[in-house]
């Protein structure tokens, strides 16, 4: 496997993590919001990932069956939205129902802290690359 193909896996899988960041950030940010453009509640949404094989066929990483990760699509989530009885908010029913975003925060903590350690995993396999070439570099000065 060259160093490059390092690179290039661990670059899709900090670029996959990120956006999976970005997306729970905004379930974060929107655990309140009762009105979309769209009409009702903020409905949580997920990153999915692939795994895509490595391009190039004629490679010793395609024989070893390499992959990389990329993201596959956003989604929404499906379960309905929680009912919070508040007669008193702007967008509550004649029954003084609001319907809450479907997020619970815990989850989407683990979530982040799930997809930081993953970004960080990447950074460090990035790390060690970078200090494989520059020890490769050394030997071959001697």
């Amino acid at each position: 496997m060259s160093f490059l193909t390092a690179f290039n896996i661990s670059a899709n899988g900090m670029s996959a993590e990120r956006l999976r960041i970005n997306i729970i950030s905004s379930n974060i940010a929107n655990i309140n919001t009762t009105r979309t453009p769209e009409g009702g509640p903020y409905k949580r949404k997920d990153v999915l990932f692939e795994a895509t094989p490595i391009e190039d066929k004629n490679s010793f990483e395609s024989q070893l069956q390499l992959e990389t990760v990329k993201v596959k699509d956003v989604v929404e989530d499906s379960r309905p939205p929680i009912l919070k009885y508040d007669p008193s908010h702007p967008d509550a029913d004649k029954d003084g129902y609001v319907k809450m975003p479907n997020i619970n925060l815990m989850e989407e903590m683990v979530n982040l802290i799930n997809a930081s350690r993953s970004y960080e995993a990447n950074v460090q396999v990035m790390r060690s690359a970078k200090e494989m070439i520059s020890r490769t570099i050394e030997i071959l000065r001697i």
